[in-house]
């Protein structure tokens, strides 16, 4: 429970700056600077989380690894959305592609672990 709470904060800020700043809570609809502002804010938060667990010593959990595969959703749709309507997708790519290795030394690092 204490995982999901941390997790969770990183989300309810983004999604409290979305409301505040463009009185949305879809993230989707966003134009491509405005999204990537909203997604930096929830990866660096939801990264932050992962540090605090780490440094009070808890483990990499499946709920860890939910949350970075909801956020990595996230950024696939609107990287869909953004081929679709011919925008230029090319910072989104780059976050992308860090996140997901970020996510794959997550996942190999909870393997790891539940194996011992």
């Amino acid at each position: 429970m204490k995982k999901l709470i941390i997790h969770s904060v990183p989300v309810v800020i983004s999604f409290m700056w979305l409301m505040a700043i463009h009185q949305t809570f879809n993230p989707i609809i966003l134009k491509g600077p405005d999204f990537l502002k909203f997604y930096l804010i929830l990866i660096l938060g939801f990264y932050a989380s992962v540090f605090i667990l780490n440094s009070l010593k808890e483990t990499v959990s499946k709920v860890t690894l939910y949350f970075a595969i909801l956020i990595f959703l996230l950024g696939a749709v609107k990287l869909i959305r953004g081929i679709m309507l011919g925008k230029p997708i090319g910072f989104l790519v780059m976050i992308l592609i860090v996140e997901s290795i970020v996510t794959v030394f997550f996942i190999s690092n909870y393997v790891n672990k539940k194996m011992n």
